[in-house]
């Protein structure tokens, strides 16, 4: 259980964090034998069952993705009827004849090419999963300092506790203290935009598919398939845009989205009509993935931008590798063993530059307003929704399938 007094705390793992990736981390480094502390603030109650309100904070898990949480026997302690299968992907470009790409999990030989799961279902299977692991450690506190040496390192806590680690994973979000204490450089880009977010009723069944517009003034809209008929919205629109959807309200929204949606899911009705978030976009590539006993994951290690919908998949990459490193390491490394640390750091480098590359690249394509851009974007498209190959080797990627 989760605790708040004065502790010197011995740990082979400190999992600094109290999001889905380090709970995930710190499941999966118990199940392979190492003693795990996880630090952060204990979760807040949160309401669940079908009569709970629809969360606006969604994931689209891949493959890999699923096979972790499979593994840790979370993905069954899930609400299963709170899970979406995505089916199909339907992309549509802009202008006057816009270009189209479409994915199936029949081309893409598997037979789902993603799932979408609220934030609340995953993170109350995995709290729940916590409470009976063995092996780990709930310590509620606020880190306020991270040293290291050769003997290992530790993390002391406003209260004066103490917690010794040969290992300290930083999985505390895109401003990780973790990061910060390691003095680790950044490359920061604000993509001046925002992700509106919202969940909605359709008139028509979505039959499982995932639907994303690309337009070049008003950013990207994607509508995620959710369980009956609904929808997840993810607007990624230019922050004066984002302010104006986020004050007229859910209504208006659904409203705008007729222009977009109408066609193929029929008039959408909000399902919560005082609930509209949003959240700033931005790309950080950390300088390093590791430092002195301290490996980072999730956002902690990177952020990319959510077109794709990968960042939450990038993170269970970097806990699939951290966790290979380590086990696969020679028997008289540590954990925390710089050159165990070194090869995560290498397994992790392409998957992480490709994504980065590949969602800013289609952000700036995607943004150019000139009309030569926009047909060679839209015949690119529809290039490549003739080429099954290809199409495959893009969906292999996204799958997690390496």
């Amino acid at each position: 259980m989760p605790s708040s007094s004065k502790q010197h705390l011995q740990t082979a793992v400190c999992i600094v964090g109290n999001g889905a990736i380090a709970k995930t981390a710190a499941l999966a480094f118990a199940q392979a034998g190492q003693s795990v502390t996880l630090l952060g603030p204990p979760p807040a109650p949160q309401g669940s069952g079908p009569e709970a309100s629809w969360d606006v904070r969604v994931y689209a898990l891949n493959h890999t993705a699923h096979e972790h949480l499979t593994a840790l026997k979370v993905w069954g302690a899930m609400d299963q009827a709170r899970i979406a299968p995505v089916d199909a992907m339907v992309i549509k470009g802009d202008g006057e004849q816009p270009g189209n790409l479409n994915f199936d999990s029949y081309g893409a030989h598997t037979d789902k090419l993603a799932w979408i799961v609220e934030d609340r279902n995953l993170n109350q299977a995995l709290d729940a999963a916590l409470r009976f692991a063995q092996n780990v450690h709930i310590v509620s506190g606020r880190a306020v300092k991270l040293a290291a040496d050769d003997a290992g390192a530790s993390v002391q806590l406003d209260d004066g506790s103490m917690v010794k680690a040969a290992l300290v994973v930083g999985a505390d979000g895109a401003q990780s203290w973790v990061r910060g204490q390691c003095d680790i450089g950044l490359d920061y880009k604000p993509y001046r935009h925002q992700g509106v977010v919202s969940n909605f009723e359709c008139e028509l069944p979505h039959h499982g598919a995932a639907f994303q517009w690309f337009t070049c003034d008003r950013g990207i809209v994607a509508l995620l398939p959710l369980p009956g008929n609904r929808v997840s919205l993810v607007w990624s629109a230019p922050d004066m845009l984002a302010d104006t959807l986020c004050r007229e309200g859910a209504q208006a929204l659904a409203d705008r989205l007729a222009e977009f949606a109408a066609e193929k899911l029929g008039k959408l009705t909000p399902v919560q009509p005082e609930l509209v978030r949003a959240f700033p976009l931005t790309l950080m590539r950390p300088h390093s993935l590791v430092a002195p006993r301290v490996a980072l994951i999730g956002d902690a290690a990177h952020v990319v931008h959510p077109l794709a919908g990968h960042g939450m998949n990038l993170g269970f990459g970097d806990v699939r590798d951290l966790l290979e490193a380590i086990t696969g390491r020679e028997e008289h490394r540590s954990i925390g063993d710089e050159r165990v640390l070194a090869r995560y750091g290498r397994s992790r480098r392409e998957e992480v530059l490709l994504m980065q590359a590949t969602t800013d690249g289609l952000q700036r394509l995607f943004g150019a307003n000139l009309e030569p851009v926009r047909a060679v974007r839209n015949f690119g498209l529809n290039l490549l929704d003739k080429m099954p190959v290809v199409k495959r080797r893009l969906m292999s990627q996204a799958l997690g399938r390496h």
